[in-house]
């Protein structure tokens, strides 16, 4: 029995459908409580210096924004993608005010830290994703940025945030597609993989 393995543009597709579903899907009350703080074993994973990469959400994405406040509560130096324009390789720029959002500016994706942010190269990076494998395989918006800037930094720890809904069977692989650390949902931690 051949297992065919849907295209990456056909499933992301499908999978942006379903996902921004769920997302919209969910009471406010759990809105509130999903992805509020990381579990203990992926607090372990997080080494206790350096610079925390997270992402500001963008609709049907897993909530960064809970993870964002903690880690900063802590005192954490946290950092979010920043481009100088939708070519531009992705770098990660110093974001304090996860409450108000009044350091952010709109960028060529949506909001980023604003230009003279202070640059900064995250030792742990917490990344959105379209779909995921058990295995950690992952599927993004298809851009291919986190794939380069993870090649670029192979010292930093990459940990996918997701719906429990965005976990398939297959995913295309391809030699540039850097796997994660871990993924977690808001049920489970799946890895650390090796």
């Amino acid at each position: 029995m051949t297992v065919t393995i849907e295209s990456k543009a056909a499933l992301r597709r499908r999978m942006r459908a379903e996902r921004l579903a769920h997302a919209e899907a969910l009471p406010n009350q759990v809105r509130a409580l999903v992805f509020h703080r990381p579990p203990r074993p992926v607090l372990e994973m997080v080494p206790g210096d350096g610079a925390i990469g997270l992402y500001h959400a963008v609709v049907g994405e897993a909530f960064a924004s809970g993870y964002t406040k903690f880690f900063i509560e802590q005192g954490r130096t946290v950092a979010l993608p920043w481009f100088a324009d939708k070519a531009a390789p992705m770098r990660f720029r110093v974001h304090s005010d996860p409450f108000g959002c009044t350091d952010l500016e709109q960028g060529p994706f949506g909001p980023q830290p604003a230009t003279e942010a202070e640059e900064v190269v995250p030792f742990v990076v917490f990344a959105p994703l379209v779909a995921f494998a058990p295995d950690g395989r992952r599927l993004g918006q298809g851009g291919g940025h986190y794939d380069r800037w993870l090649s670029a930094n192979p010292h930093a720890l990459a940990i996918g945030l997701a719906w429990d809904m965005q976990e398939v069977a297959n995913l295309p692989n391809e030699p540039h597609d850097r796997p994660l650390a871990a993924i977690v949902t808001p049920t489970r931690v799946i890895g650390p993989f090796a």
